[in-house]
Protein backbone atom coordinates (compact mmCIF):
# COMPACT_ATOMS: atom_id res chain seq x y z
CA UNK A 1 0.00 0.00 0.00
CA UNK A 2 1.22 3.51 -0.82
CA UNK A 3 2.02 5.46 2.30
CA UNK A 4 1.82 2.45 4.60
CA UNK A 5 3.77 2.75 7.83
CA UNK A 6 5.31 -0.66 7.24
CA UNK A 7 8.34 -0.61 4.98
CA UNK A 8 10.05 -3.95 4.65
CA UNK A 9 12.66 -2.47 2.33
CA UNK A 10 14.20 -0.59 5.29
CA UNK A 11 15.12 -3.00 8.01
CA UNK A 12 15.82 -0.90 11.12
CA UNK A 13 13.52 -1.37 14.08
CA UNK A 14 13.03 2.06 15.61
CA UNK A 15 14.77 2.47 18.96
CA UNK A 16 16.76 -0.75 18.74
CA UNK A 17 20.49 -0.13 19.26
CA UNK A 18 22.86 -1.73 16.81
CA UNK A 19 25.14 -2.68 19.66
CA UNK A 20 26.56 -1.47 22.94
CA UNK A 21 28.90 1.34 22.02
CA UNK A 22 30.05 4.78 23.08
CA UNK A 23 31.12 7.77 21.08
CA UNK A 24 34.76 6.78 21.60
CA UNK A 25 34.36 3.16 20.49
CA UNK A 26 35.89 2.14 17.15
CA UNK A 27 33.31 2.24 14.42
CA UNK A 28 30.91 4.62 16.19
CA UNK A 29 30.78 6.91 13.17
CA UNK A 30 29.91 4.06 10.81
CA UNK A 31 27.19 2.85 13.17
CA UNK A 32 25.70 6.33 13.26
CA UNK A 33 25.69 6.38 9.46
CA UNK A 34 24.07 2.92 9.35
CA UNK A 35 21.23 3.96 11.68
CA UNK A 36 20.77 7.32 9.97
CA UNK A 37 20.63 5.69 6.53
CA UNK A 38 17.77 3.41 7.57
CA UNK A 39 15.87 6.25 9.26
CA UNK A 40 16.30 8.77 6.44
CA UNK A 41 15.24 6.11 3.95
CA UNK A 42 12.11 5.33 5.94
CA UNK A 43 10.99 8.85 6.88
CA UNK A 44 12.95 11.34 4.80
CA UNK A 45 15.10 14.22 5.99
CA UNK A 46 12.33 16.17 7.73
CA UNK A 47 10.96 13.12 9.54
CA UNK A 48 14.15 12.20 11.41
CA UNK A 49 15.58 13.86 14.53
CA UNK A 50 19.11 13.58 15.85
CA UNK A 51 17.84 12.26 19.18
CA UNK A 52 16.25 9.31 17.39
CA UNK A 53 19.49 8.60 15.54
CA UNK A 54 21.47 8.75 18.78
CA UNK A 55 19.04 6.39 20.53
CA UNK A 56 19.26 3.97 17.63
CA UNK A 57 23.03 3.73 18.12
CA UNK A 58 22.94 3.77 21.92
CA UNK A 59 24.44 7.26 22.35
CA UNK A 60 23.33 10.50 23.87
CA UNK A 61 22.31 13.20 21.40
CA UNK A 62 25.23 15.41 22.36
CA UNK A 63 27.65 12.61 21.45
CA UNK A 64 26.63 12.89 17.79
CA UNK A 65 28.26 16.30 17.64
CA UNK A 66 31.65 14.67 18.17
CA UNK A 67 31.18 13.23 14.67
CA UNK A 68 28.82 15.58 12.77
CA UNK A 69 28.09 19.32 12.85
CA UNK A 70 24.36 18.70 12.55
CA UNK A 71 21.62 16.87 10.71
CA UNK A 72 22.46 18.40 7.34
CA UNK A 73 26.00 17.07 7.38
CA UNK A 74 24.84 13.69 8.62
CA UNK A 75 22.27 13.42 5.82
CA UNK A 76 24.70 14.25 3.02
CA UNK A 77 27.38 11.99 4.48
CA UNK A 78 24.81 9.18 4.39
CA UNK A 79 23.81 10.06 0.82
CA UNK A 80 27.44 10.28 -0.29
CA UNK A 81 28.21 6.90 1.24
CA UNK A 82 25.30 5.29 -0.63
CA UNK A 83 26.32 6.90 -3.92
CA UNK A 84 29.95 5.91 -3.32
CA UNK A 85 29.01 2.26 -2.84
CA UNK A 86 27.15 2.31 -6.13
CA UNK A 87 29.92 4.12 -8.00
CA UNK A 88 32.52 1.64 -6.74
CA UNK A 89 30.48 -1.24 -8.18
CA UNK A 90 29.87 0.46 -11.54
CA UNK A 91 33.24 2.06 -12.29
CA UNK A 92 35.13 -1.21 -13.01
CA UNK A 93 32.44 -2.23 -15.50
CA UNK A 94 32.77 1.03 -17.41
CA UNK A 95 36.55 0.77 -17.40
CA UNK A 96 36.65 -2.83 -18.62
CA UNK A 97 36.38 -2.08 -22.34
CA UNK A 98 34.88 -4.33 -24.95
CA UNK A 99 31.47 -4.55 -26.55
CA UNK A 100 29.23 -1.64 -25.41
CA UNK A 101 26.10 -3.80 -25.32
CA UNK A 102 27.69 -6.38 -23.03
CA UNK A 103 29.18 -3.67 -20.83
CA UNK A 104 25.79 -2.02 -20.48
CA UNK A 105 24.21 -5.30 -19.41
CA UNK A 106 26.95 -5.80 -16.81
CA UNK A 107 26.53 -2.19 -15.66
CA UNK A 108 22.80 -2.70 -15.09
CA UNK A 109 23.42 -6.00 -13.28
CA UNK A 110 26.02 -4.33 -11.04
CA UNK A 111 23.59 -1.50 -10.28
CA UNK A 112 20.87 -3.97 -9.33
CA UNK A 113 23.30 -5.84 -7.06
CA UNK A 114 24.56 -2.64 -5.42
CA UNK A 115 21.02 -1.54 -4.60
CA UNK A 116 19.67 -4.96 -3.60
CA UNK A 117 22.56 -5.61 -1.19
CA UNK A 118 21.64 -2.50 0.83
CA UNK A 119 17.84 -2.44 1.16
CA UNK A 120 17.64 1.18 2.34
CA UNK A 121 19.59 2.57 -0.64
CA UNK A 122 16.77 2.75 -3.17
CA UNK A 123 14.26 4.42 -0.85
CA UNK A 124 16.89 6.94 0.30
CA UNK A 125 17.83 7.81 -3.29
CA UNK A 126 14.22 8.14 -4.39
CA UNK A 127 13.47 10.48 -1.48
CA UNK A 128 16.55 12.54 -2.32
CA UNK A 129 15.24 12.99 -5.86
CA UNK A 130 11.71 14.13 -4.98
CA UNK A 131 11.71 15.71 -1.51
CA UNK A 132 12.10 19.46 -1.05
CA UNK A 133 12.92 19.55 2.67
CA UNK A 134 16.59 18.62 2.38
CA UNK A 135 19.12 21.45 2.82
CA UNK A 136 20.89 22.63 -0.32
CA UNK A 137 23.95 24.55 0.84
CA UNK A 138 26.25 23.71 -2.06
CA UNK A 139 29.24 25.20 -0.26
CA UNK A 140 29.44 22.42 2.29
CA UNK A 141 32.07 19.76 1.47
CA UNK A 142 29.78 16.78 2.07
CA UNK A 143 27.21 18.25 -0.34
CA UNK A 144 29.88 18.82 -2.99
CA UNK A 145 31.22 15.30 -2.45
CA UNK A 146 27.81 13.64 -2.86
CA UNK A 147 26.97 15.69 -5.95
CA UNK A 148 30.40 14.96 -7.42
CA UNK A 149 29.91 11.20 -7.06
CA UNK A 150 26.46 11.42 -8.63
CA UNK A 151 27.67 13.46 -11.60
CA UNK A 152 30.65 11.13 -12.11
CA UNK A 153 28.34 8.11 -12.17
CA UNK A 154 25.86 9.69 -14.58
CA UNK A 155 28.62 10.93 -16.88
CA UNK A 156 30.11 7.44 -17.07
CA UNK A 157 26.93 5.71 -18.20
CA UNK A 158 26.12 8.50 -20.65
CA UNK A 159 29.56 8.10 -22.25
CA UNK A 160 28.94 4.39 -22.64
CA UNK A 161 25.58 5.00 -24.30
CA UNK A 162 27.08 7.54 -26.70
CA UNK A 163 29.91 5.14 -27.49
CA UNK A 164 27.40 2.41 -28.30
CA UNK A 165 25.41 4.68 -30.59
CA UNK A 166 28.56 5.92 -32.36
CA UNK A 167 29.80 2.37 -32.93
CA UNK A 168 26.44 1.15 -34.23
CA UNK A 169 25.95 -1.22 -31.30
CA UNK A 170 22.89 0.75 -30.11
CA UNK A 171 20.14 2.32 -32.13
CA UNK A 172 20.19 6.14 -32.07
CA UNK A 173 18.79 7.14 -28.69
CA UNK A 174 18.90 10.06 -26.31
CA UNK A 175 21.48 9.10 -23.70
CA UNK A 176 19.80 11.45 -21.20
CA UNK A 177 16.36 9.86 -21.57
CA UNK A 178 17.83 6.36 -21.53
CA UNK A 179 19.62 7.09 -18.25
CA UNK A 180 16.34 8.35 -16.77
CA UNK A 181 14.67 5.10 -17.84
CA UNK A 182 17.42 2.99 -16.25
CA UNK A 183 17.17 4.94 -12.99
CA UNK A 184 13.44 4.36 -12.89
CA UNK A 185 13.82 0.66 -13.67
CA UNK A 186 16.26 0.15 -10.80
CA UNK A 187 15.88 2.77 -8.08
CA UNK A 188 12.08 2.96 -8.21
CA UNK A 189 11.76 -0.81 -8.52
CA UNK A 190 13.57 -1.51 -5.25
CA UNK A 191 12.03 1.49 -3.48
CA UNK A 192 8.46 0.45 -4.28
CA UNK A 193 7.97 -1.51 -1.04
CA UNK A 194 4.60 -3.16 -0.52
CA UNK A 195 3.23 -1.83 -3.81
CA UNK A 196 6.04 -3.50 -5.74
CA UNK A 197 5.71 -6.73 -3.81
CA UNK A 198 1.98 -6.75 -4.49
CA UNK A 199 2.58 -6.36 -8.21
CA UNK A 200 5.31 -9.00 -8.29
CA UNK A 201 3.62 -11.40 -5.91
CA UNK A 202 6.90 -12.01 -4.10
CA UNK A 203 9.43 -10.12 -1.96
CA UNK A 204 11.40 -7.52 -3.92
CA UNK A 205 14.71 -8.59 -2.39
CA UNK A 206 14.42 -12.36 -2.58
CA UNK A 207 17.20 -13.99 -4.58
CA UNK A 208 14.71 -15.20 -7.18
CA UNK A 209 13.10 -11.79 -7.58
CA UNK A 210 16.45 -10.02 -7.99
CA UNK A 211 17.65 -12.58 -10.55
CA UNK A 212 14.38 -12.28 -12.49
CA UNK A 213 14.60 -8.49 -12.52
CA UNK A 214 18.13 -8.70 -13.94
CA UNK A 215 16.92 -11.03 -16.68
CA UNK A 216 13.99 -8.78 -17.56
CA UNK A 217 16.28 -5.75 -17.77
CA UNK A 218 18.71 -7.64 -20.03
CA UNK A 219 15.88 -8.59 -22.36
CA UNK A 220 14.56 -5.02 -22.32
CA UNK A 221 17.97 -3.70 -23.34
CA UNK A 222 18.43 -6.31 -26.06
CA UNK A 223 15.03 -5.73 -27.60
CA UNK A 224 14.75 -1.98 -27.09
CA UNK A 225 18.27 -0.56 -27.35
CA UNK A 226 20.63 -2.88 -29.18
CA UNK A 227 20.68 -2.15 -32.89
CA UNK A 228 19.26 -4.93 -35.09
CA UNK A 229 21.71 -6.13 -37.76
CA UNK A 230 20.79 -5.03 -41.24
CA UNK A 231 20.49 -7.55 -44.04
CA UNK A 232 21.05 -6.80 -47.74
CA UNK A 233 17.43 -7.66 -48.51
CA UNK A 234 16.11 -5.07 -46.04
CA UNK A 235 17.08 -1.56 -47.16
CA UNK A 236 16.96 1.20 -44.55
CA UNK A 237 13.51 2.57 -43.91
CA UNK A 238 12.81 6.02 -45.28
CA UNK A 239 13.03 8.82 -42.78
CA UNK A 240 9.87 10.65 -41.76
CA UNK A 241 10.89 13.61 -43.95
CA UNK A 242 11.44 11.37 -46.98
CA UNK A 243 8.12 9.59 -46.42
CA UNK A 244 6.32 12.95 -46.19
CA UNK A 245 7.91 14.21 -49.43
CA UNK A 246 6.84 11.08 -51.29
Amino acid sequence: MIGSGTDRSVGLESGKPLGDTTDKAPGSREKILDVAEALFARRGYAGVGLREVAEGVGLGKSSLFHHFRGKGQLYFEVLGRVLGRIRDRLAPVLASGGDPARRLERWVEALVDAIAEHPSSARLLLRALVEDETPHDHREPEVLAAEGILQETLAGIRRLLREGVASGAFRPVSDAHTVQTLIGATVYHFASGELGEGVLGQPLLSAGSVALHKRELRELLRSGLVAAPRTPSCPPAASEDEAWRS
